[in-house]
């Protein structure tokens, strides 16, 4: 392993690339590589020992390229995997949930933080796991599992989304929440829609926080820590892009996630995984 070897980045489809991107902004240097496992999503839905084992698939697949890193872009995969990825590999392993954890906790002001997630991440508790050592906080989660679908059709706005949004986001009314985690990596092209309901359910003003800024920093900081920065600060690095199932459809939704059109896409194929016609 090197300096300059690439950091892997996977999701089960296109909303890491939220995440993705906010590596690349912050960390333009360094050289990426992104597995979205379009053929298997979406891991919400998933059992726990199912979502592990195509999390060890990925990180399989993504450490024969040789990566010095990995970032588990996926809050289910975060939840149910890491600590399997943890004690199969010897790089420095990141998730999305603690970073987004330690941010909600120090910008709380009532102590009372809410989570949006897939039925999954909700299931798991890993945010209330998490956010409760690291301070006395109260945790109130809610699946929002129509969220996904909004944002992959890029329906981010509008009527029908602010009526989904006021479905889910009651659990929240008349409540001192104050903080709302967006636990999904597809959720924050929704931001805009989600505050403004969420302001209007809750009746004060609620911070958003995603997971894609706190965790690049996180990584940033691994780097950094572990002398593992590439030395090359002077040219941008490379950007591979890698799904399970139709490169043409990956990269269809991808724009919107990742901020700007995908050059190429590349198939490939993990255990379990039907090749693309």
């Amino acid at each position: 392993m090197t300096t300059r070897d690439p950091i892997g980045i996977f999701d089960s489809g296109v909303g890491g690339l939220t995440v993705m991107r906010a590596v690349a902004d912050l960390l333009p240097h360094e050289n990426l590589i992104y597995l979205g496992d379009t053929a298997r999503v979406p891991y919400g839905n998933r059992g726990p020992e199912t979502v592990r084992r195509y999390s060890l698939n990925a990180a399989n697949l993504l450490q024969e390229r040789g990566i010095k890193a990995l970032v588990i872009a996926c809050n289910t995969a975060t939840a149910f995997g890491i600590d399997a990825l943890r004690d199969a590999f010897e790089i420095p392993i990141v998730g999305v949930v603690e970073p987004v954890s330690h941010a909600a906790v120090k910008t709380s002001k009532s102590g009372h933080i809410g989570v949006v997630g897939t039925r999954g991440t909700v299931r798991s508790e890993v945010y209330v796991r998490s956010m409760g050592t690291l301070g006395n906080v109260r945790v109130t989660q809610q699946a929002c599992p129509l969220f996904v679908p909004l944002a992959e059709e890029g329906w981010t706005e509008g009527d029908v989304v602010e009526s989904i949004a006021k479905s889910y986001l009651a659990a929240f009314s008349d409540s001192d929440v104050d903080t709302l985690i967006l636990g999904c990596t597809h959720y924050p092209i929704l931001a805009s829609a989600l505050g403004e309901v969420m302001n209007d359910v809750v009746g004060s003003d609620v911070t958003l926080l995603d997971s894609a800024t706190a965790t690049a920093a996180a990584l940033d900081e691994i780097l950094r820590t572990k002398g593992l920065e590439n030395p090359d600060k002077t040219s941008t690095g490379t950007r591979t892009f890698l799904a399970t199932d139709e490169p043409e459809q990956f990269s269809r939704m991808a724009g919107r996630f990742f901020g700007s059109e995908l050059d190429e896409v590349q198939h490939v194929d993990l255990p379990g995984t039907t090749s693309a016609s």
